[in-house]
């Protein structure tokens, strides 16, 4: 199966009121970034599924970066001009960025480095690192796919889009499917979207030296009973993804 090239696109929100609208939309709490990294979060639905996966990196509490995948680069400027139509802030042209790998994880540059996005999608899989693109927008929760691990999440902030839902999927219940690591020796790489059999749906996926690899949202006994093979992913991200009580 043909698959499209990945790709993304990077703007920043300019303005005295860039922090506030942002902690008003994203899962995590956007006070807490910083110019070291590019944050992965999300902007959920009413109903706490995401709609925009995004990476945040804040400069100041007026100059904010967002990157996005690029097919879903029209979707977000429209969601964010329409919900921040009364705010103070500017949002400046959309720029490329280029894959980078920092530390061993997935990330982001201004500057070509060389890392192609072959490389950059084998990294974030193996990491544990989903995405989502325009084909999975929608889909899958936060916690599924172990966005509050990867600090994506905050539960203790204050409203934000679907944030009732997901504190209430996180103080009072827990998914019943959230993301594994698999892999499979055989050649179709499986569509992101993909129901690969019941309660195993794919998330990424990509081709490796002996079949592909993906990152898919499970029921763990419904892997239990398949033909593919369950990867460790890194410390963290392994088992459970309930609130210990």
């Amino acid at each position: 199966m043909s698959l499209a090239r990945l790709s993304f696109t990077a703007f920043v929100l300019n303005g005295p009121d860039a922090e506030k609208f942002l902690q008003g939309q994203v899962t995590v709490n956007v006070s807490s970034l910083t110019a070291d990294e590019y944050r992965p979060t999300a902007i959920c639905d009413l109903k706490g599924r995401v709609n925009f996966g995004l990476w945040l990196k804040k400069y100041s509490t007026e100059s904010i970066e967002v990157v996005v995948a690029d097919d879903q680069r029209d979707a977000l400027q429209a969601h964010i001009k329409k919900y921040g139509a009364f705010s103070k802030f500017q949002l400046d042209t959309a720029q490329p960025v280029y894959p980078a790998i920092v530390s061993g994880k997935a990330s982001f540059s201004h500057n070509d480095v060389g890392v192609s996005i072959e490389q950059w999608q084998h990294t974030a899989i193996s990491q544990g690192q989903a995405w989502i693109t325009a084909q999975t927008a929608g889909l899958f929760q936060p916690q599924e796919l172990r966005l509050h691990q990867r600090g994506g999440v905050d539960y203790d902030k204050g409203c934000y889009l679907g944030q009732e839902i997901i504190a209430r999927l996180w103080f009072r219940a827990k998914p019943k499917h959230w993301l594994h690591l698999i892999r499979a020796g055989i050649s179709d790489v499986p569509a992101a979207g993909q129901q690969l059999a019941d309660d195993i749906q794919v998330v990424n996926a990509i081709a490796s030296a002996d079949g592909w690899q993906a990152l898919v949202v499970a029921k763990p006994s419904a892997l239990e009973d398949s033909i593919y093979q369950v990867l460790d992913l890194p410390e963290g991200l392994n088992g459970d993804v309930g609130r210990e009580k």
